[in-house]
């Protein structure tokens, strides 16, 4: 695939969350609009509805792999098979980089693990800054660049 992190960074910096970064910014080349991109990676980010857990980034990535190599056949195991092995790959990649998959993880003393809030923290400067996202973002993209 054609690396589309600078655009996944600039989704970003204009206020998506990280999976839908860099979800929508593969849109078009999985044959999909924004705007339906946009909803079906929404829940994902922040680590699941702000909830800290698998990094919205890798989700975003789990997804176009899943648009890519997705089994359509309950079935095929072999097809499902396939699919958790490339989803496993892009794991290993993540982590070789970052050390972890898990948000929480990688936003260690910044965020408490989960302060039981769902609101998104105000996109600020200072929320440019203090936190790592805008580099998850651009590596998740790249991988997918890279991988599939």
């Amino acid at each position: 695939m054609i690396d589309r992190s600078a655009e996944a960074v600039a989704n970003f910096e204009a206020g998506c969350g990280c999976a839908q970064a860099v979800f929508v910014a593969y849109a078009e080349d999985l044959g999909m609009d924004r705007d339906t991109a946009m909803k079906i990676s929404a829940s994902f980010g922040s680590g699941m509805g702000r909830m800290r857990e698998v990094c919205g980034c890798c989700s975003a990535m789990f997804l176009v792999a899943g648009m890519l190599t997705g089994a359509t056949d309950p079935k095929d195991r072999a097809a499902k098979t396939h699919n958790y092995e490339v989803v496993r790959h892009l794991a290993d990649r993540f982590r070789e980089k970052t050390g972890s998959i898990i948000c929480r993880e990688m936003l260690a003393g910044i965020y408490v693990a989960n302060d039981g809030t769902a609101v998104p923290e105000e996109r600020t400067e200072e929320f440019y800054k203090r936190r790592p996202c805008r580099e998850l973002v651009r590596l998740a993209a790249t991988i997918i660049a890279e991988e599939l």
